[in-house]
């Protein structure tokens, strides 16, 4: 079983350019980074967590931009969104950031993306929520073109474009990794069509097997199991063993550097026996 962390990068934690070279000196081989792109002053969405919006949905960096600091500092560490917010952003402006990190990174590139739920930020960007799922799936189709071919265009209900020529393309081939998010028949859905891995987040891991049984029966036995926001307490790593997940993502608190680097200490030990 692999190991990675995901966690929101903000300015008032660790950087990363700091972060990424902590990963890897500790055995850890991913990094996936939430976005929030702002946080509406008036709310009516419910946070999924249950209470008041944690402060560093606030205040997170620009994953892209904060991505390519962490390559910069970097040799072997898989650079991912945790999750990209694809229903809040421009399609081939995305294209582009993905193919250009995937490029300066050597290839270590992760497209982690996700429906998201607030429905408040989504309207800011001129999304109605109620679509939202037919949204991101032709986006991530408009995407996937733009990365294969020389000459790319899409024609749906959203997104429509003529031939364009869109470089730089991604190393990986034929595209970066595509980590679905979601836990439903059509996020099943999405992990067949165009994922190389299902991410759940927030399923009791007693409960996570059965719902891989269900994903498996929509998408196959091709996609990997990637989880995500883990917790990394002995009794869910060993049942993420024992159900075969590629990879656990262990939830990693945004925290000042030090802080972090001695929460890096302590996640290194627990997974040490897993490795």
């Amino acid at each position: 079983m692999k190991f990675g962390v995901s966690t929101f990068l903000t300015d008032e934690g660790i950087g990363p350019a700091a972060l990424g070279p902590a990963l890897e000196e500790r055995g850890f081989d991913a990094l996936l980074l939430a976005e929030h792109t702002h946080i509406p002053a008036s709310r009516e969405t419910p946070y999924p967590g249950g209470g008041d919006l944690p402060r560093m949905y606030y205040r997170t960096l620009d994953p892209f931009v904060a991505l390519g600091a962490a390559a910069a500092a970097t040799r072997e560490l898989l650079l991912g969104t945790g999750i990209a917010l694809v229903v809040q952003r421009d399609p081939i402006i995305t294209a582009k950031e993905v193919a250009t990190l995937d490029l300066i990174s050597g290839g270590r590139a992760v497209f982690g993306v996700g429906a998201g739920w607030n429905r408040e930020e989504m309207r800011n960007h001129g999304t109605d929520p109620a679509v939202r799922g037919r949204l991101m799936d032709e986006r991530i189709r408009a995407i996937i073109e733009l990365w294969t071919k020389d000459e790319a265009e899409f024609h749906g209900d959203f997104v429509d474009f003529d031939p364009v020529y869109c470089w730089p393309k991604p190393v990986q081939l034929p595209h970066p990794p595509i980590w679905v998010g979601g836990d439903s028949e059509r996020a099943f859905g999405r992990v067949a069509e165009f994922g190389s891995a299902w991410m759940p987040s927030g399923i009791p891991p007693k409960e996570l097997g059965t719902r891989i049984e269900q994903m498996r029966k929509t998408a196959g036995d091709r996609p990997a199991v990637v989880v995500y926001a883990a917790g990394h307490d002995r009794e869910s790593l060993d049942i993420y063993a024992e159900l075969g997940v590629e990879r656990v993502l262990l939830y990693l608190p945004t925290l000042p550097e030090d802080e972090t680097l001695r929460t890096l200490d302590d996640l290194a030990e627990v997974t040490s026996d897993y490795r």
